[in-house]
């Protein structure tokens, strides 16, 4: 997939405009020197008051013209970025929240963020280029009027300069992917310890995390200080290339007026222009550095993008409910139950509730539903002992919300995401673990809520539980024990704690 090549494309109409206002600006600022250098020979010269007046008055038309066109061309540009840097974002996060994707967040955050930044910027330089191609033919056109040697330095010298700049572009390329590709790494895998401190920490293996991000950051800053190095050379020489045209065409231009080869006006409009030049020169110049970073951000999304997402597995699920039946499910040991929770959701119709679900920035409703119908709404909440959280601020179901529901004790995420699974009323609900960071009472009100809302008289729907609560078991109509992957057991919760020692031990202790 060519991300650049698509940006272009689906970009083309504020993209041709911005460059065409890109174009308008920079004539208009080649020909401010042109028309000074009229100024002086047609009024300052003859003493001609008229003519003064008329030429400093379309002087001051141009720079309107050229301030017009730079604002309204820089508006459409960054619309054109915004937009397809939220497009590429959008789609980053579209792919990532596929059913079975195995993507790491850091990488997602990286991609999703700096790569998707990158890869619009490609809308900037465009019309840079264009504006610089543009002034450059100009300024050429304005030399050749006045000494066609003049003008003949400047449609020679450039492309001699460009083209050798154009040589180090394939290992400014190679050398800025790599250091986008280990910058990424370092961000990700910086991501993915920030949000499994606390296991790692559980573990003991908090120090070889940090040896591990150390050696990723080290070859991360090696990498940008190569690539920095190198670009740094890049825009020395370019620089300097470019400065040594300009000067020469000043040089030349001094020496033609000395001859009188050239009048005092045109001496000043030659000045004016090797001085102007010096700034498309510049961006002609790094031009490579620009699309080596733009082309390292689109492959790093592109590859994300083609990442297919793990096949559907034709295994059956071990346990399941049948429609209208409350099943809770024990699962030794209790690892393997994030692998059930994973392998039931991808079974087509099944909703899956993690045991860590996450809260987004909003307010409690647009966590919850925002088209939901009051009376679901408010059926859920009570089944879920959330209409406790939502009573306890004033401002209600409009209370505001902060990523990852930070302000909300783990209790009160619990309640909410539990209630947002029973507003989608799926055929099948799978839970882990919904209720331990609720206190007894509330966790008996959700166990009975949830016998309430979804297996009263007549219904069809299905609920999985995967805890070791008593509370939660003793609420199902049957508990399923597995171990090791293997259904080892089956009853009531009363029976099963009656007569299974290995039971009681993990659900009783």
């Amino acid at each position: 997939m060519n991300i650049l090549r698509r940006a272009l494309v689906r970009n083309r109409r504020r993209l041709a405009v911005g460059s065409l206002l890109t174009g308008v600006h920079q004539a208009c600022e080649a020909c401010v020197p042109v028309l000074i250098g009229l100024i002086i020979d047609r009024a300052v010269a003859t003493g001609d008051a008229v003519r003064l007046v008329w030429l400093i008055a379309l002087l001051g038309l141009l720079f309107l013209v050229l301030a017009t066109a730079y604002r309204f061309g820089s508006r459409q540009l960054m619309q054109a970025i915004a937009d397809e840097g939220h497009a590429l974002r959008v789609e980053v996060t579209a792919k990532a929240l596929q059913p079975r994707m195995t993507l790491r967040t850091g990488e997602v955050l990286s991609i999703s963020t700096s790569d998707a930044d990158e890869a619009s910027y490609l809308l900037d330089y465009v019309p840079r280029i264009v504006g610089s191609l543009v002034a450059m033919v100009v300024s050429a056109a304005g030399l050749f009027l006045i000494s066609v040697p003049l003008g003949l330095v400047v449609l020679i010298g450039t492309p001699l300069v460009l083209i050798g700049l154009q040589l180090a572009a394939p290992r400014i390329t190679r050398r800025i992917a790599g250091r986008q590709e280990l910058a990424g790494q370092a961000a990700s895998l910086a991501t993915d310890l920030v949000t499994g401190l606390r296991p790692l920490r559980g573990i003991g293996a908090q120090d070889a995390a940090d040896r591990l991000y150390r050696e990723v950051s080290r070859d991360s800053l090696r990498a940008t200080l190569l690539a920095a190095r190198t670009q740094g050379w890049f825009l020395a020489a370019s620089s300097s290339i470019s400065t040594l045209l300009a000067c020469g065409i000043a040089i030349l231009a001094g020496w033609f007026a000395l001859t009188g080869r050239i009048s005092a006006g045109e001496l000043v409009t030659v000045i004016g222009l090797a001085a102007f030049l010096g700034e498309p020169f510049g961006t002609l110049a790094v031009v490579p550095s620009w699309i080596a970073e733009a082309r390292a951000s689109a492959d790093r999304i592109a590859e994300l993008l083609a990442t297919s997402p793990a096949p559907a597995t034709t295994e059956q699920p071990p346990v399941t409910a049948a429609p209208g039946e409350c099943v809770g499910v024990v699962v030794e040991p209790a690892s393997d139950a994030d692998g059930l929770v994973r392998l039931l959701g991808g079974t087509p119709g099944v909703l899956t509730e993690p045991h860590h679900a996450d809260l987004f920035t909003g307010t409690i409703r647009e966590n919850l539903s925002p088209t939901a119908a009051s009376g679901d709404l408010a059926g859920a909440l009570r089944a879920a002992a959330a209409d406790e959280v939502v009573a306890a601020h004033p401002e209600g179901l409009d209370h505001p919300v902060a990523e990852r529901g930070a302000a909300l004790s783990g209790g009160q995420r619990q309640r909410l995401a539990l209630a947002r699974a029973l507003l989608a009323r799926p055929d099948l609900l799978v839970l882990h673990d919904p209720t331990t960071a609720v206190d007894a009472v509330t966790e008996h009100a959700i166990a009975q809520g949830l016998r309430d809302l979804r297996h009263g008289p007549g219904s069809r729907l299905g609920t999985l539980i995967i805890t070791t609560s008593p509370v939660l078991l003793a609420a199902a109509d049957r508990v399923v024990v597995l171990r090791d992957g293997v259904v080892a057991d089956a009853g009531t919760h009363a029976d099963l704690a009656a007569a299974d020692e290995r039971y009681r031990a993990v659900v009783l202790r």
